[in-house]
Parts: C-alpha cells; structure tokens; sequence
C-alpha cells in the first residue's frame, strides 16, 4: 500500500458522523405517539456537573457490590457528534438529513482578513482552483477605501503565484471611474466571464453590494459574470469584506460585539443582504478569533434562523467545493456553530441562549456542509482525546472571553482536562461606576463532546461543546486599590 493510499484509508476510518442521540429518542416516541400507541418513555434529565475533586467518576457503588472499572473508551470506533437537529432512520443506525446541496460547480476560499503575502497555503491555493499557472483571475477592490493601491497589492501576490491577474475597475471609490456604469458594461462582463477566478478585496462589505447590485436589488452584469464563473468551475476568494459576502446574510452596519449582546441585532440596521456563494443555509463571519466575533454570530445566526455558522478568523481560509466540504487552510483555524437545538430568549431584552453548539476546526480538518461529516487533519488521525485523561486540572475561566482567541484557549483547556465546564465572562470597561450588564459564557462538555490533538504539535481539535450565554450584573468598578 503507497503512502497517499495508507493516508486516506485512515481519513476515511476517523471520518465522525454527526448526528444526535436525542434527537433519534424524540424521534423514537414521536413515531410511537403517530401510531397510537401508548408512549411511557421519557428523556432522561440532564447529569449534573461533576465536582472537580471526584474526577469523572459520579456515583460509589453501596459496599456490598464490588466496585467495577468503568469499560476502556473504544478510540478507534467512528463517534456521533452534534450538528442538525433532524434525523432520519437507515439501516438501524442514525444519519443526520442533508443539507441542500447548492447546484455551483466551482470552489470557495473564504479568507478571515490580515492574509500576509508570505501565507503560501492560501496564495497557491486560490491559483491552483483557478486552474493553475497562467490562470486568469479578476481582482475586485469593490470594498476597499484605496481601490487601485489594495488591488495591486493583491494582483502582485497572485502574479507571485503564477495567475495572470488584473483589476476590475468596479469600486465605488475608484478615482475617476463611473462604477454604475461599468458595473453594466457589456465588454467589461465578457471579460470577467472568460475568466477562471474572482479575488474580492477587503474593507467595507456593504460597498460590494452598493457596487454589484442595482437598487432595485437586481444584479449587475458584471455580478452575472461572477455567478457565470462560479457556475462554470471557477473559484472565488474574498479577504475580510471579501469573505462576508459569502453568505446570503452578512453584517452591514455593526457595533462592538458587547454592545450587540447588550441591545441586540436588527436586519436592515446590523444586518443586511450578501451574495449567497455559499448557500442560504450557513452564515459566515470574519476576524472571528481574533476579535471575538463568534459571539456576534449566534444572535445573528437566530434573528436570521440559521443552524450552521462558519466564522474563520485571519490569516487563514475556509475552502468549499463543489461537494460543500470545508477545509481550514493557513495560520488557524474556524468555528462552527450549531443552534438546531438551541433555546433563545426572545423576551429579555439582553441576549441570551440556551443549548448552543460550538466546534473548533483546525487547520487542515473538514467539515462537510451537506453530509454532517468532521474529518481530523492527517496530524491528528491518532490523537484523538481519551475521555479518562486529565492533564488540566482546577477551574477553567476566563475574565475576557471576548479577547484575542480566548474562546479557543477555554475550549482547549475544557476538553483536555478534569473539568466538566468552563466559565467566560464579557464586559466593559472595568473601572467605571454603577452596574453593567455582562454575560456570562458557560461551556459545557457532554458525552458527544470529542477532541483531537496534534502528534506533532499542541494543536487541538474540539467538537460539540454545549454553550450557554445570560445576562448577569456586574458591580462597577470591578476593583479597588488595596
């Protein structure tokens, strides 16, 4: 057996089935109750969290009953994970119903902003869907506040890399251009159809859709071009701005992140419409590790009603083929977000929600759209996470979980430890008086929770850990001198 051979049979035997044990039992009685019969069974409550000084261990067997060590975790066998609510019943076993694949034959790199020049894994990534060497890419400075400066920066580095690049002159601060007028500019559309990619510039999304689409939401014949593209193989990438687009729903207007979860989110004042190369089923979001942003995501995702979130953060890509599968490229990694089963508190006026799922994907692991599939990074096909070991120990919190990637630094530390939650708090500033609403981010492992690291490295992999977010008052100021 070759190498690339023995790769991808260990892929295919670690590839996890997401699907829900909950959601066959309920199910289970509702297909009892549709046939009259008597429906006795209940869900079992939740367990309890386990104190930290009993280790996972949350019953003691009366003295007369010899003690027996729990069975050894099966490591190898595929694991059920949480992503989509509904399941249906094939062959005795539990499948997630797919998501609807959409009819686009090209490819998608979604990029979360701040991509150096030297990030190869992105650059030749986006060359090499186009088609290669030589490869024609047409760069869209739509959103940029220096059109002609951000655009050739960008054709330099896809030239670096072996595309034949060039601008399209469509940017609503482009000097001395007309971009109404060339947005509908017959000869211009041609030669963005003939093309093999898009490259989207980043800066403000909401001047893409100013410069693409016509006021009567139309598109533009430059913006069938684009779809022509896509439709016909091509790839289109997009940076920040660029990546925002990429779903049917992205952030037009937004305030800080502390403030959203404060006052919420409004369509038409937050949010507004973007160009759905993505789907109508999965809302995508940018700068997400870095600036806290996934949790902007999850009230968004509900006011919208969307399940499945994407957010990548910078310097790195989420690809998308035409099968909907999703690998992480470059320097990080992405979120997913699940809310099929999550509980949202419409009435307060702070936001809060009950029962969300977030995954984190690192770079190099998949995640398949329409199949509910997770396949690990090759680096990490061994090292998936006994349930037993506990090399962390002691309380997992953290007083900014809104900093720069401490959601994934709490979620890493959760999974590989003793804990069976972790704590993360937001709020403002500290030293100022009176009361303020914060939140309060509570992170729960659950038995379909799973974790994967990194045989070469410290780089984790963590799946389907329970989020849980309420308003709660803090006292100002935080601290006083001593």
């Amino acid at each position: 057996m070759s190498t690339s051979d023995a790769s991808e049979q260990v892929e295919e035997e670690i590839i996890v089935k997401l699907s829900s044990r909950a959601s066959l039992a309920r199910l289970g009685l509702a297909l009892l109750a549709a046939c009259g019969l008597p429906v006795q069974a209940k869900e079992a409550p939740p367990k309890k969290p386990v104190p930290a000084s009993s280790g996972r261990t949350s019953t003691t067997p009366p003295p007369e009953t010899p003690a027996k060590a729990p069975p050894a975790p099966d490591l190898s066998a595929p694991v059920r994970i949480v992503a989509g609510a509904s399941a249906t019943l094939s062959g005795g076993s539990a499948a997630i119903a797919p998501s609807p694949v959409a009819a686009h034959q090209g490819s998608l790199v979604i990029i979360g902003g701040g991509l150096r020049g030297d990030n190869a894994d992105v650059w030749q990534r986006v060359v090499k869907l186009a088609g290669g060497k030589g490869a024609r890419i047409a760069v869209f400075p739509s959103a940029a506040g220096n059109p002609e400066g951000s655009a050739q920066i960008i054709i330099g580095y896809l030239r670096k890399w072996g595309a034949d690049a060039f601008l399209v002159p469509v940017a609503v601060r482009l000097a001395g251009s007309d971009y109404k007028k060339n947005a509908d500019d017959a000869a211009l559309a041609k030669k963005i159809r003939e093309s093999d990619g898009i490259y989207f510039a980043g800066g403000d999304q909401g001047r893409i859709t100013k410069a693409l689409v016509r006021e009567d939401g139309s598109q533009t014949a430059v913006l069938e071009a684009v779809w022509d593209v896509y439709r016909r193989g091509g790839v289109i990438a997009g940076t920040s701005a660029g990546a925002a687009i990429m779903s049917s729903t992205m952030f037009a207007n937004p305030k800080a992140v502390l403030s959203m979860l404060q006052t919420g989110i409004a369509d038409g004042r937050e949010l507004g419409p973007g160009l759905g190369f993505i789907g109508d089923d999965v809302f995508v979001d940018q700068h997400l590790l870095v600036r806290g942003r996934f949790a902007r995501m999850i009230p968004a995702m509900l006011a919208k009603g969307y399940q499945i979130g994407l957010g990548i953060d910078e310097d790195s890509a989420m690809v998308v083929n035409a099968q909907r599968e999703v690998e992480v490229i470059g320097y990080k990694g992405a979120l997913l977000i699940d809310l099929s089963r999550a509980e949202w508190d419409k009435v307060n006026p702070h936001f809060g929600v009950r029962n969300a799922v977030i995954s984190y994907l690192d770079r190099g692991d998949k995640f398949n759209i329409a199949t509910h599939m997770f396949t690990p990074a090759t680096e990490k096909a061994g090292g998936r996470i006994d349930p037993t070991r506990t090399l962390g120990r002691g309380a997992v919190y953290s007083n900014d979980v809104l900093g720069n990637s401490a959601v994934i630094d709490l979620m890493e530390r959760l999974i590989d430890s003793n804990q069976e939650e972790a704590i993360g708090i937001a709020s403002g500033n500290p030293r100022a008086s009176g009361t303020e609403v914060g939140f309060e981010f509570r992170f729960t492992k659950t038995p379909d929770s799973v974790g994967y690291v990194s045989t070469v490295g410290e780089a984790y992999s963590v799946l389907n850990i329970r989020l849980d977010i309420r308003p709660i008052e803090i006292t100002r100021p935080l601290y006083k001198y001593k």
